[in-house]
């Protein structure tokens, strides 16, 4: 190849090398418009979006300025008498209701004091009933005790105290203060304090032999439990 032809060839791919430079070019210059102009696009929407949301505000303003813009000054004037007495009703509901309330918190006051002193009257006095039963008993006492110093017949004596003793049990049955019946009975802790054990043959282990002290209860508490003495196994 001589040294034209070799020129040729270059000059040959300058030029291809130039027109493949000058599409890219022309590409991205297209390219760089189109999104351009999408861009333009979408802020037009949005103004145009923005725009109409002002419109519509600005219309519901106006129309509620012309609506009360068309009424009358009567009928405004009607209107502000109806909510007037709508008013006076709720603020005397308020004034009959704050009444009532003060009224029912005294009378809770009043009950409360009431009760609280009843209560009190109650507690202080409780064993009246007990000590107007035993009044009765403790002058049958005194009477059998002032005859001891005269020459009387020891039978008389002897009914009196029984008399005494009768007035008692019939007193403490009506306030539901019971005997314990222990004798014979098996041993139960609940009921029965046990002072000893004694061997016995004659009654199974843990049996009651004898009450040395009695005990009651009053209603369905144990008040005073037995004092006994109870069977074990003979060894």
């Amino acid at each position: 190849m001589t040294k034209k032809e070799k020129v040729k060839m270059k000059e040959k791919l300058s030029n291809e090398n130039n027109e493949t430079i000058d599409k890219q070019t022309f590409v991205e210059k297209n390219d760089n418009e189109k999104s351009n102009g999408n861009e333009v696009k979408s802020d037009s929407k949005e103004s145009k979006k923005s725009t109409k949301k002002k419109s519509s505000s600005k219309k519901d303003s106006h129309s509620k300025k012309d609506s009360y813009s068309k009424k009358t000054p009567k009928e405004i004037a009607k209107e502000l008498e109806i909510l007037n007495s709508k008013i006076e009703e709720l603020e005397k509901e308020k004034n009959e209701l704050k009444e009532m309330l003060q009224r029912k918190a005294a009378e809770f006051e009043n009950y409360k004091r009431r009760t609280e002193k009843e209560q009190e009257v109650l507690l202080k006095y409780a064993s009246e009933p007990f000590i107007l039963k035993m009044l009765k008993i403790y002058t049958d006492l005194e009477k059998t005790v002032s005859h001891f110093g005269e020459n009387e017949n020891i039978e008389n004596i002897k009914q009196g105290v029984i008399l005494i003793f009768n007035n008692f049990k019939k007193a403490f049955e009506e306030m539901d203060v019971k005997k314990i019946e222990a004798e014979g009975k098996e041993f139960d802790f609940n009921l029965h304090d046990a002072l000893m054990q004694q061997p016995s043959t004659n009654v199974p282990e843990n049996t009651i032999l004898q009450v040395v002290e009695q005990g009651y209860t009053f209603k369905d508490k144990v008040i005073k439990h037995a004092k006994v003495i109870v069977s074990k196994a003979v060894e």
